[in-house]
């Protein structure tokens, strides 16, 4: 194991640790600016291996780098038998007892004088904003890292520039073979286009992009096509026939269309640099592809389950832990690539994980933040309602009568993070076999 390795791995694990720790920093200044009491501010879990006081505020580093966390007075409200304008039954039941001895926790932190700073007291908008901080600090720090990348070091861009002419037809199912004598000529070819040559339009469309010029080309299908190139500063146009051919599908590579019009050119790749509009649009692309994946998160981790135990080969696109985080840092700073190549990966990889865990976060269960979010929400609908009803105002949402799912959803949690950090270790995703 090399030094460049172990460095790439210890830079990628503080860097996921400054993430957490920034996570719970969106929910601390919040807090505190509504008025809640905040009696800890930790990074990791369960053992304390460093902390400090400040003023009413524990602030520390646990000896499990698993997370972090935030301790707000209150969290749970007290039963309804406790409020003597709200007399009703307790109900009885396996669970009972657990709810009840939570909310006695609850209750003894609380203390003289405190009683308008508990959490359950504030608005529900003030507690959704409190637990939205947490997610929308990991958005913004995806948002400023993707910044970094695509308006300081650019991306790749396919330009609508031949940069090579393809010599024989070869179909998609065949792609991975060399051209042979009875593959017929490219209608690139066969028209006399060569490297260098920018597409200006085609069948007297306007080409703005290389993307532009590929769905025209294949849309029109077989055929004649006027093309109109720039060669050499002088503009000339060509007369190419189409042929209709099978190619990989645009939005789905793994997929192949059929009857598609064929040039056979390849575009020039350069890197270019971005404006504000771009890192917007490719970071609402990526949160609502990131959004869709977690639906099949239990299904991904039937996979893992498979890779760390039956030696199947770990999905590349599957999740991963902080270990595996880490591994692929090791990975990218071992590598032979430039030193500008490795510190983008860095920087998009650190990204695409805050992007993760930001929408991870906002599932609506709990203990998870969009399950108190959506708690707030319910409070503030439930409030709204009343008051256009012209009703007396409801109770707090009790979120301690969830608890038994909570505890539920911690195990699962805590069993998929030992998971991954296990699947992680014994079948790591690598960036190359």
């Amino acid at each position: 194991m090399s030094w460049q390795f172990i460095a790439g791995f210890v830079i990628l694990f503080v860097g996921l640790l400054v993430s957490i720790a920034l996570h719970e920093l969106g929910h601390l200044v919040p807090a505190k600016i509504f008025g809640v009491r905040v009696t800890q501010y930790m990074v990791g879990f369960g053992s304390t291996m460093w902390s400090r006081r400040r003023g009413e505020t524990e602030y520390g580093v646990k000896w499990i780098p698993m997370g972090g966390y935030i301790r707000m007075i209150g969290m749970l409200p007290p039963r309804p038998s406790d409020d003597p304008n709200k007399l009703r039954s307790i109900s009885t039941g396996p669970w009972q007892g657990l709810i009840e001895n939570a909310r006695q926790v609850a209750s003894e932190e609380i203390r003289p004088g405190d009683e308008s700073r508990v959490f359950y007291r504030k608005p529900w908008w003030q507690k959704v904003i409190i637990m939205f901080g947490g997610p929308f600090m990991n958005f913004v720090l995806a948002f400023g890292l993707f910044a970094v990348v695509m308006m300081g070091f650019g991306v790749t861009v396919l330009k609508p520039t031949v940069n090579d002419v393809s010599k024989c037809v070869i179909p998609a199912s065949q792609a991975d073979r060399e051209c042979t004598p009875a593959d017929p000529k490219t209608p690139a070819l066969a028209a006399g286009l060569r490297k260098g040559d920018t597409f200006v339009s085609i069948d007297g469309k306007p080409v703005t992009s290389w993307e532009s010029a590929t769905s025209t080309i294949r849309a029109h299908g077989a055929g004649p096509v006027p093309i109109v190139i720039e060669r050499a500063g002088q503009r000339q146009t060509l007369t190419v026939n189409l042929i209709a051919t099978e190619r990989p599908d645009l939005d789905d590579p793994t997929k192949v269309v059929q009857n598609v019009g064929f040039l056979g050119v390849e575009p020039t790749q350069v890197t270019e640099r971005q404006g504000p509009g771009y890192v917007v649009s490719e970071m609402w692309d990526m949160t609502s592809r990131t959004a869709v994946s977690m639906l099949d998160i239990p299904g991904k981790m039937v996979g893992v389950w498979h890779a760390a135990f039956s030696g199947e080969e770990r999905d590349p696109n599957g999740p991963i832990g902080i270990v595996g985080a880490g591994r692929i840092g090791g990975e990218i700073a071992a590598s032979a690539a430039p030193i500008e190549n490795k510190i983008v990966i860095f920087i998009n990889l650190l990204a695409g994980l805050n992007l993760a865990i930001g929408i991870f976060n906002l599932i609506p269960l709990l203990p998870l933040d969009g399950g108190h979010i959506a708690g707030g929400l319910w409070e503030g609908v439930k409030r709204g309602f009343a008051r256009v009803a012209r009703r007396p105002a409801p109770g707090y949402v009790d979120v301690a009568k969830a608890l038994p799912l909570t505890y539920a959803m911690a195990a699962v949690l805590l069993f998929m993070g030992g998971l991954l950090i296990f699947a992680d270790i014994v079948n790591p995703v690598r960036l190359s076999g």
